[in-house]
């Protein structure tokens, strides 16, 4: 079985329903982890964490969704960063963070990085995003970049995500040579248009959508990434060959949190599996259809999850997990 290698951060998270806040956990790359570890893959989350009680809780939360977690570094004095969502009306989220002095942001500072790194290196997929750059410092963003050549010179593959979240970094533009820089290590892309706009400073209109994402895919192609899905949100998802895959139904979501996440799960999934591309991106489309109908990032398991599998599905603790 191919082994997969997850990067970033993984938080404490707070959401809030009918007046009660409900404590589980996410992390964009940790959202995708655990949907591949779901369908039954070799997953390792690769992140630092503390020893206080919610790093702790974290840990075995993670193990029981079927996550190795021997990648998962303990600091001896930093602790988790905590995130909380708020929902509107149509389902769309927003987020206050507070992750400062998080222990993930130290985790090349670690004693035993290095050896673990050599261990990730070994993988044969890798998963990272622009948030898992935008928490390091410099030194740490030129690691994981070095980490993401080093897999692909071994045969592996590199997957990348351009999950921009503006108040990570101190100018779009900054965020735009980081991101370049990871894409040129990318076997798979998997940008979102929104984010690409953000970043771009483009407010165009939305008819233009269908010109923006050829111009998205065009660009993350040109920087050596063959495999560039530009994800469309509702609109669904654009594919190499410059056809678009829509959405096979539209939904009206509860929670938008951790959709192209979930996406990045279904699709990479099947990948992983040899599935063709078009298949996988259908597959990415139901695994986010299901996510966005249910509460939370990464939403408690159920029957009705359209998780392609390629063993049998392990039981998966409740999300509600302290």
């Amino acid at each position: 079985m191919a082994r997969i290698v997850c990067l970033g951060e993984g938080m404490v998270e707070l959401s809030n329903e009918a007046g009660a806040w409900s404590v589980g956990f996410g992390g964009d790359t940790l959202n995708t982890a655990i949907h591949l570890a779901r369908a039954g893959h070799d997953v390792a989350y690769l992140t630092a964490i503390g020893n206080d009680a919610f790093s702790r809780t974290l840990r075995a939360a993670w193990e029981a969704e079927g996550i190795d977690c021997d990648l998962v570094l303990t600091h001896p004095t930093r602790q988790v960063g905590l995130y909380a969502i708020a929902t509107d009306a149509a389902g769309e989220r927003s987020f206050g963070y507070w992750r400062d002095t998080s222990a993930a942001r130290a985790l090349f500072e670690l004693e035993a990085a290095e050896a673990t790194l050599l261990i990730a290196e070994k993988a044969d997929l890798l998963c990272f995003s622009l948030i898992s750059l935008a928490i390091l410092p410099p030194e740490g963003r030129e690691r994981l970049l070095r980490l993401a050549a080093g897999v692909r010179a071994r045969g592996g593959r590199v997957a990348f995500d351009g999950n921009y979240r503006a108040r990570l970094w101190e100018s779009p533009e900054a965020a735009a040579h980081w991101r370049d820089r990871a894409i040129a290590t990318a076997s798979f892309g998997l940008p979102t248009l929104e984010d690409e706009a953000a970043i771009a400073r483009d407010n165009g209109a939305s008819d233009e959508c269908e010109h923006r994402a050829a111009q998205v895919e065009a660009h993350w192609q040109s920087l050596g990434c063959s495999e560039v899905i530009v994800k469309l949100g509702a609109r669904g998802c654009r594919l190499p060959d410059g056809e678009d895959c829509p959405v096979p139904q539209v939904l009206h979501p509860v929670d938008t949190s951790g959709a192209g996440d979930a996406f990045n799960g279904g699709y990479l999934g099947a990948r992983m599996n040899d599935a063709p591309i078009i298949e996988a991106a259908k597959a990415g489309h139901a695994l986010a259809g299901w996510n966005v109908m249910r509460k939370g990032a990464i939403p408690c398991w159920d029957g009705d999850a359209p998780y392609v599998s390629c063993q049998e599905v392990r039981y998966l603790a409740p999300r509600n997990f302290l």
